[in-house]
């Protein structure tokens, strides 16, 4: 097994704090998606993906037409998909995935958390060299699919990771082979229950278990702002040291 795979066994993506956060983040990113690509999924892969991970997250129909259909409202602010990134207390490396409206307010605050926690917000290309963009596809085992057959189909477009994960198949490719793997997998028929990217890193720092509560209480921070989409960090937890 490779990087992704002990990356996803160490961290097992905590969840967000409760429903809304995770349905608020969801429509910014399908808006975005409907905004760029057009309002139709079947002719826009990017919000069609989205809106299965707004189904297996159980998000209620209204809300996803909601959300898709504030991409075409003229008084909809315009949202900017941005990544910061900067170091925590104990050296410890971070990226903040960011849509806002208001960029100002956005960097202002991450400037603010980072400061008062001992750390620093950094410039563009800081810490991004720590971490691998990958894409990854949670997909259903099909009848009369072969894992490692599957892995070699799909080498050619950019997969570089596949393994199953309890009564699923997790698939990892570069942050350039979304497009590909997805139309790989829904032209060979495999349902997808969701996608999306994460950011891991190439190395992990430990930390003791005070340092870690405070970095948990520096993520918590980023979590709670309602610009902030995903929190990444190149922290190795106490227990796992």
């Amino acid at each position: 097994m490779g990087r992704a795979f002990e990356y996803r066994k160490a961290r097992k993506m905590k969840r967000w704090g409760n429903m809304s956060r995770v349905f608020t983040r969801l429509g910014k990113e399908m808006t975005i998606a409907a905004k760029t690509g057009g309002t139709d999924p079947d002719n826009n892969p990017r919000l069609r993906a989205l809106i299965q991970n707004a189904r297996a997250e159980n998000m209620p129909k209204d809300n996803i037409d909601r959300a898709i259909k504030r991409a075409i409202e003229k008084d909809q602010g315009e949202y900017k998909e941005i990544a910061y990134e900067g170091y925590g207390p104990h050296g410890i490396a971070f990226i903040i995935d960011t849509a806002t409206d208001n960029p100002t307010r956005t960097v202002a605050n991450l400037r603010s958390y980072f400061s008062k926690s001992g750390g620093s917000l950094g410039t563009s290309g800081s810490v991004e060299f720590m971490f691998d963009h990958k894409c990854v596809f949670r997909v259903k085992p099909k009848d009369g699919a072969n894992l490692e057959e599957l892995e070699l189909e799909l080498i050619d477009y950019g997969v570089d990771e596949l393994f199953a994960d309890e009564n699923e198949w997790i698939v990892y490719g570069s942050y350039e082979s979304y497009g590909g793997i997805q139309k790989y997998l829904e032209g060979s028929g495999f349902e997808i229950i969701s996608s999306g990217f994460e950011r891991i890193p190439t190395d992990t720092k430990p930390v003791d278990a005070e340092q870690q509560a405070a970095l948990e209480k520096l993520i918590e921070k980023f979590e709670d702002d309602d610009d902030v989409q995903s929190v990444w960090h190149n922290m190795k937890e106490a227990e796992e040291a």
